[in-house]
């Protein structure tokens, strides 16, 4: 495990690297790193069934159960889609299929024989909705994968607490595992959104990012 914590250290990654690691914090029964790793594989790979089933395993073991709020099916699966593939993928096919869009757009503009401005006009549509749509799911898996606002609790016991301080009146409490979603920072202290949509700001040192 060492060894492949040092890999990741260095800045490599990939889902079989954060799913192994996930793998051997689960053997010595670390739930809350285990769930940790297999969450950024699943970001990196979401469509392996042993990420997914190893994740959904670490996640029966953790302490905090909470009504979900039910995502829209469209973002769902738009968040899905632009994490079938890499953000440079995406990004290289958004830029081939631009190239492409401006290849047909030339030969609609510039051709005299009307079936081939009809071919290169429908195939410059067709180019310049797939690079459109490729350059939004670039985006989407950059900002999924690598501005993530999730994050888990790693701290045996965080109280989410009315406002950024000690004083603050305390308003749930969370145990390590738990999935929480970053909204604001002051300070030390971060503001977070449980998956039921309570609202509550904890110690920056009891979670870390996915």
């Amino acid at each position: 495990m060492q060894v492949w914590n040092d890999i990741y250290r260095t800045g490599y990654r990939s889902a079989n690297l954060d799913y192994n690691i996930g793998n051997a914090y689960f053997k010595i029964n670390n739930i809350p790193s285990a769930i940790l790793f297999y969450e950024r594989a699943y970001l990196l790979n979401p469509a392996d069934e042993n990420i997914n089933y190893n994740l959904q395993v670490a996640r029966t073991l953790i302490v905090d159960r909470f009504q979900e709020i039910p995502q829209l099916f469209f973002v769902r699966w738009c968040n899905f889609i632009s994490l079938i593939l890499s953000t440079n993928t995406w990004g290289i096919i958004s830029i081939t299929t631009f190239i492409l869009f401006l290849v047909f757009l030339s030969l609609y503009i510039y051709s005299r024989g009307h079936r081939n401005k009809v071919f290169g006009f429908w195939l410059a549509v067709l180019f310049i909705f797939i690079s459109l749509s490729s350059l939004a799911f670039t985006i989407r898996n950059k900002s999924l994968v690598y501005n993530s606002h999730k994050a888990i609790i790693t701290s045996p016991l965080a109280n989410g607490k009315s406002s950024p301080d000690k004083s603050g009146n305390d308003l749930f409490l969370l145990h390590e595992g738990t999935k929480v979603t970053i909204e604001d920072e002051v300070g030390e202290w971060l503001e977070i959104r449980l998956s039921d949509g309570n609202k509550g700001w904890v110690p920056a040192n009891s979670l870390i990012k996915i």
